[in-house]
């Protein structure tokens, strides 16, 4: 199993306010998740480092992510939990009023593969050497889109693209999307929309397919997104299969 997960600051922003992990036990599990914060005076950063470590420290509290159907009621508690710290910080500290974070994770076990998504950073899987996306964003142009008011392509530079209808600290009671994923899948491909408002998913595509070395895709990619211009926080979480692996 090759990992490597990576942020960048980008070309424009002065600080990151994305954050990324992944994390894994003995029993072969694996966590990857990116949360991309959002808020004034650095509010942002705290709430996606409220969302990670949050993740890291209740995974690394079981011996074992356990069933799909436990799998899925533990995504489901940390996500109300994450939720509750973040209402409970900006209640502390009034300067982070509007504070709040995205997130996307997979989990990968032996026997099943799960995604959840709340907000607009991207969930895709690699089969065939193909990339597709699997989590649906929470943008007021998405909804748009479903509703048949507007097309994929006029949504590209529509002003409210990054205008998110569910986040972490924005919304009370939250959800989480969750899909099931197919096992047989090659890879795991996490991306904040740093990545994915400065490359296509074909770009994606080919820059994975070009470069088997997970480390140097990852870079590869981050490099190619702040050679576009880096407008937003960069982060990126890859998983890949060996040869013969589950």
């Amino acid at each position: 199993m090759q990992t490597f997960y990576f942020t960048d600051p980008g070309k424009v922003r002065s600080h990151n306010e994305d954050s990324v992990t992944i994390i894994n036990n003995d029993n072969k599990e694996f966590i990857l998740a990116i949360a991309d914060g959002m808020g004034g005076h650095k509010a942002g950063e705290v709430a996606s480092m409220i969302a990670i470590n949050h993740i890291r420290e209740s995974f690394y509290k079981m011996s074992s992510l356990g069933s799909k159907d436990d799998s899925i009621e533990w995504l489901r508690k940390i996500v109300k939990e994450i939720n509750n710290k973040i209402f409970d910080y900006a209640k502390e500290h009034p300067e982070s009023k509007g504070l709040g974070t995205t997130l996307v994770i997979a989990l990968k076990t032996n026997d099943y593969i799960l995604y959840g998504n709340i907000g607009d950073s991207s969930g895709y899987v690699i089969k065939n050497n193909n990339l597709h996306k699997v989590t649906k964003d929470h943008t007021y142009v998405s909804m748009l889109i479903n509703n048949g008011r507007l097309t994929e392509e006029n949504a590209k530079n529509h002003p409210g693209k990054n205008l998110l209808t569910r986040a972490l600290g924005a919304n009370n009671p939250i959800e989480i999307d969750i899909f099931d994923i197919d096992t047989s899948v090659k890879g795991l491909f996490l991306c904040s929309d740093g990545l994915t408002n400065m490359l296509t998913d074909e770009q994606i595509e080919k820059t994975l397919n070009s470069t088997p070395e997970v480390e140097k895709a990852v870079i590869k990619l981050i490099n190619k997104a702040n050679a576009r211009g880096g407008t937003d926080n960069i982060s990126i979480a890859y998983l890949k299969k060996e040869s013969g692996e589950q």
